[in-house]
């Protein structure tokens, strides 16, 4: 009877609890224990750690019971090169080394030799090798691995090398299915590009004689992800040629200089893009930071090519084309009649007008992206409110939006994120959310410096439907805030996990002490704040790092102190060290550590 009763609890219960829940659980009894380590985690085929960094002890504690793994994915922040190869194994089907801030190129060849099974592969890695040793763990990794199908690698930090990928092109398998890499040359992606188009299969075997056989089977590369220095028409030209059945392709480059007027990209690189017959999404953008380098050959007429030859695209993603106005954007929205996805970063000549006829053609939009584009209004905003399967709708730096869109944004019935950074929204508007039924989980005001801690009230203490679906709320760069917002947040937002007070001056103590203490004072419980960034909160003061002690903040994963009184104390991470589950950044990263891990230390983690 025992033993049923065991399996029931296995089956219906602790199976459907995630990881930190079932370690909760395995704490209460002896028996709760055993269900969990002889019940549970064996039966485990795939674990994704990616939403906290685990120490070396805790992923140990974790893996120990995890004997039918297929599928695993890391967050290798604080791991050390030993720790990850001792999870690896032929066992895998699938591996996933995210933020290996502390490894070096050594994980290729470790994986090579260790995980012959793998068909899914990606590592993000810090460039901490020289571009010699990085190959030749690469090709190890590569000729071990012969039946990958996916592969992501993608290096990271200020200068990296791009000649790391140089000869990768000799040592793909011909399963591959998708590939990103960061970064390459474009000069090296126009060989890769040729090698595709020349053996058309079996990358890797040195003997090519059994290609002339009309049985040979085709080179199946369905997507491609580049991070480039250039993206130019010889490269898409060698795109289209060598892989016509691409479904999804992904180019950025970031150009260290304005590029030459014959080696940019033009009007024959996209009318080329026509030849992927079966493409549906396609993101060229062109980012550079501190630099006004854009595809200055590219006008409407660009786009006008591109939409007619590409009508069956679903997902649009264009950034750094100054000179396409609405005519060019509204071609895009138009001919493409599946349109799900559409983002276009730093378009300054995309205006309303672009949105004036969007009904009917674009009602099949369910996200849209509209970054810093100076001249959408709200104008924009009422007409996309008549696309009502919208659920995501970016506005960040579109500083016209105003309060008088806000109404139609809140008969969007199935939007679940909304960007509103730098919007010219006020406390009045702040009214008409929290008043709406709109089931947003992600919202962000940063820098909407028109809302105050009254807005916020407006916002969570109103009987709409946010205060009960908000997860994710970013308040940084906003002065009106101060710890009357936090106390509002901590008594009606039941469901928020992350919060950003980034750059709040007038953040104090005593809102460190109100989040701290949260799911004790708000009634019928809560949910526990797993991310909290409070860089540069200029008013907090060492007092607060009482409150990082057990038992307060028991669910934090991720705690953002940089540029505050903590940052460089050896008593804030004295603090946190019996809580291997948390990760302190003193880096300004923002939550999770998702944009600038590579410059992590080990000493200030």
């Amino acid at each position: 009877m025992e033993d049923v009763t065991r399996s029931v609890l296995a089956e219906e219960i602790l199976k459907r609890l995630d990881l930190e829940n079932l370690c909760s659980v395995a704490c209460v009894s002896t028996s709760l224990h055993s269900a969990v380590v002889s019940g549970v985690l064996p039966s485990l085929t795939s674990l994704d750690l990616s939403v906290f960094s685990p120490d070396e002890e805790t992923l140990d504690h974790v893996l120990r019971g995890c004997i039918g793994l297929r599928s695993l994915t890391l967050n290798c922040l604080r791991l050390s090169i030993a720790a990850v190869r001792g999870v690896l194994g032929p066992h895998l089907r699938e591996l996933h080394l995210l933020r290996c801030s502390l490894l070096n190129s050594t994980v290729l060849s470790s994986i090579g030799s260790l995980c012959p099974n793998l068909r899914v592969l990606t590592v993000e890695m810090a460039d901490l090798d020289s571009p010699v040793v990085f190959q030749s763990n690469l090709t190890q990794m590569l000729n071990g691995c012969p039946y990958l199908e996916s592969l992501q690698l993608n290096i990271r930090g200020i200068l990296v090398d791009a000649t790391a990928f140089q000869s990768v092109r000799f040592s793909l398998p011909e399963t591959l299915k998708a590939l990103r890499l960061q970064p390459l040359l474009e000069s090296e992606a126009i060989l890769l590009m040729n090698r595709f188009k020349v053996t058309g299969t079996c990358l890797s075997k040195p003997d090519y004689t059994a290609l002339l056989s009309p049985s040979s089977p085709s080179f199946t590369l369905q997507s491609l992800s580049l991070v480039l220095d250039l993206i130019s028409d010889r490269l898409i030209i060698a795109i289209t040629g060598s892989l016509p059945q691409l479904v999804n392709l992904d180019l950025e480059d970031r150009p260290e200089k304005e590029p030459f007027p014959d080696s940019d990209l033009t009007y024959t690189g996209l009318q080329s893009l026509g030849f992927c017959q079966q493409l549906t999404s396609l993101s060229l953008v062109r980012t550079c930071y501190n630099r006004k380098i854009s595809f200055k050959r590219i006008n409407d007429m660009g786009i006008f090519l591109l939409s007619e030859a590409c009508k069956g695209l679903e997902s649009v993603r264009l950034g750094g084309f100054p000179k396409v106005s609405d005519a060019g954007f509204a071609s895009l929205l138009h001919s493409c009649r599946n349109l799900k996805r559409f983002e276009v970063r730093g378009a300054f000549l995309l205006s309303d007008l672009a949105f004036h006829d969007v009904t009917g053609s674009t009602c099949s939009l369910q996200e849209v992206r509209l970054s810093t584009c100076p001249l959408i209004t709200s104008e924009a905003v009422k007409k996309l409110g008549l696309c009502s399967n919208l659920e995501l709708l970016d506005l960040g730096g579109c500083k016209s939006i105003s309060d008088s869109c806000l109404s139609t944004v809140s008969a969007l019935r199935k939007l679940t994120s909304l960007n509103l950074a730098g919007a010219d929204i006020t406390d009045s508007g702040m009214l008409v959310l929290g008043k709406s039924d709109v089931p947003i989980t992600q919202l962000s005001l940063r820098g909407c410096k028109r809302v105050s801690d009254r807005g916020i009230s407006y916002l969570l203490s109103n009987e709409g439907t946010i205060r009960r679906t908000l997860s994710t709320l970013d308040l940084g760069h906003m002065p009106g805030i101060t710890d009357k917002s936090i106390h509002t947040i901590t008594r009606y937002c039941k469901a928020l996990t992350e919060l950003s007070l980034r750059s709040c001056f007038h953040v104090t103590d005593s809102s460190i002490e109100l989040l701290a203490t949260r799911e004790r004072q708000t009634e019928g419980g809560s949910k526990q704040l797993r991310k909290l960034n409070v860089h540069n909160c200029v008013s907090l003061t060492t007092g607060a790092l009482r409150w990082l002690r057990k038992p307060s903040f028991a669910g934090l994963h991720w705690l953002g102190l940089g540029q505050t009184r903590f940052a460089g104390r050896k008593d804030a991470v004295t603090a946190t060290d019996q809580r291997p589950w948390l990760t302190l950044c003193f880096d300004g990263c923002e939550l999770g550590c998702y944009d600038g891990w590579e410059f992590h230390t080990p000493q200030r983690h």
